[in-house]
């Protein structure tokens, strides 16, 4: 049983059990199970910890049900999952995590939607996100937070929180989440689990992409286990795969080759990573040598204007939301229901908005500048995050904006270069802090090269295996 401060839905007499995705397409293969049955575990998982950790924001029990009982093709057929509320599918309203948007159902299913569903997943609901997926913890100004089910005191992570909240918990093995400044990846640090931010165009991009000047969004999964994360990938690109790009393939296990890898443990913000955290990815790095990689510290060649430079396209976005609201999201849309970081960020751009040529500019730059990086090594190590998972009310958008923002940019010191880049890169859990909840390492890449990321990560994972919460004792 869990204890007082966790919250998690685990069990072995259902028929969901312990298994990740992989585990139970086999069951499903056998006949061991019908996806029925694994759908009745889901729901009932979730009717369990929901009221705790307000993840689903809205459910689609019976759909799920009825969808449960037709034949459906793909390599997770059958698989019950959550798609986050950010994403359009038809029937649904798509409420972003805001009390400004409307809740007006979508006419028809995204791209990415339907690039998602042909992987024959079958969706439970939407889960839970900040407003506008524009803050690192799933906190609101007037509605409970989701909080992480391994210490109910501590945030989740975001923006996918809510997604990564029930991986966790054990409600769902997978979930969908993406990915604009860390939002898969952050979470995923958060909550133990696999997240994995894949190369930009690697996937159909949402419809917002193609207005964007510099699109920083990838969309993704979380997971309990690396091989699920390969699964996905490789059953995406039966769907499509990005232009002009290599197939990551089916990756099953480690590679021969021993790699490079550039060790990093500071930002370019010059916001010193915690101890805890520092240990753990310098610990990550002794594993890696033990298996015999070559592990060098390096310094990023990435000028430290980067993070005002992404900060004001962070405002950009805010303000452009705000602006063009009921253009973009509904007529119905209300600013004045948007919360502190929203309005915040917005007036933040309007202020810097005559830096915009110069941000856009350096914005752009950071693939090439990033990709002189792998010219002498394959593999980054870094933190995720520069201090361990904060407590509830740390990033609540009831503060000022000045306090929250200051304490975003400090956090989230890392993920965001990626995301400029357009490049990979996976999230991990190698460590516990003191409470118990864990602590990851980020793997990062050149453009294209998942394939060598999920290689790595599959080795870590044998090598130092995380238990999730269904077999963590202590």
């Amino acid at each position: 049983m869990p204890s007082s401060k966790q919250c998690h839905a685990f069990t072995t007499d259902d028929a969901l059990g312990l298994d990740d995705a992989v585990a139970l397409r086999v069951r499903l293969q056998r006949g061991e199970v019908s996806a029925l049955e694994l759908t009745e575990a889901a729901i009932a998982r979730a009717e369990q910890v929901n009221a705790t950790l307000n993840a689903i924001v809205l459910p689609t029990y019976d759909a799920a049900r009825r969808n449960a009982q037709q034949s459906h093709l793909g390599a997770f057929a059958g698989i019950p999952t959550f798609i986050k509320d950010n994403t359009d599918m038809q029937g649904l309203p798509t409420r972003q995590g805001s009390l400004a948007v409307g809740s007006h159902p979508a006419k028809k299913d995204s791209a990415f939607t339907t690039h998602f569903l042909s992987t024959g997943m079958n969706v439970l609901g939407k889960s839970n996100l900040p407003e506008f997926g524009f803050n690192a913890s799933t906190e609101f100004k007037s509605r409970p937070a989701t909080p992480n089910p391994w210490h109910l005191d501590y945030s989740a992570g975001a923006s996918s929180g809510g997604s990564a909240a029930l991986v966790a918990a054990g409600v769902v093995p997978i979930a969908h989440a993406n990915d604009g400044g860390g939002s898969i990846r952050i979470p995923a640090a958060a909550c133990g689990l696999i997240g994995l931010k894949p190369t930009r165009g690697r996937f159909i991009d949402g419809e917002a992409a193609a207005i964007l000047p510099v699109n920083i969004v990838s969309e993704g999964v979380v997971t309990r286990s690396v091989r699920d994360t390969a699964e996905f990938m490789h059953a995406m690109e039966q769907h499509y795969r990005g232009k002009k790009m290599s197939p990551v393939g089916h990756v099953t296990g480690p590679e021969n080759k021993r790699m490079r890898i550039g060790l990093v443990l500071d930002s370019i913000t010059g916001q010193a990573t915690d101890a805890a955290t520092r240990e753990t990815v310098e610990a990550t790095a002794r594993v890696l040598e033990g298996l015999g990689h070559s592990v060098e510290l390096i310094k990023l060649p990435i000028r430290e204007s980067f993070a005002d430079d992404f900060s004001q396209y962070w405002g950009m976005l805010s303000y452009l939301l705000s602006t063009f609201g009921h253009k973009l999201l509904g007529a119905d849309f209300d600013k004045t229901q948007t919360d502190n970081l929203t309005q915040g960020l917005a007036q933040y751009y309007r202020k810097n908005m005559w830096r915009t040529p110069m941000m856009l500019w350096g914005m752009k730059r950071v693939a090439n500048d990033y990709a002189e990086i792998f010219r002498n090594c394959d593999v980054l190590l870094s933190p995720v995050l520069s201090h361990t998972t904060p407590k509830l009310g740390h990033l609540s958008p009831v503060q000022s904006f000045e306090s929250l923002f200051e304490r975003l940019r400090n956090y989230v010191s890392f993920t965001p270069l990626n995301n400029a880049a357009g490049t990979p890169a996976l999230s991990m859990p190698m460590g516990r802090t003191a409470e118990g909840l864990p602590i990851a390492v980020q793997l990062s890449g050149a453009r294209g090269e998942e394939r060598r990321l999920l290689a790595l990560a599959f080795e870590l994972e044998a090598a130092q295996p995380f238990h999730h919460l269904g077999l963590y004792t202590g």
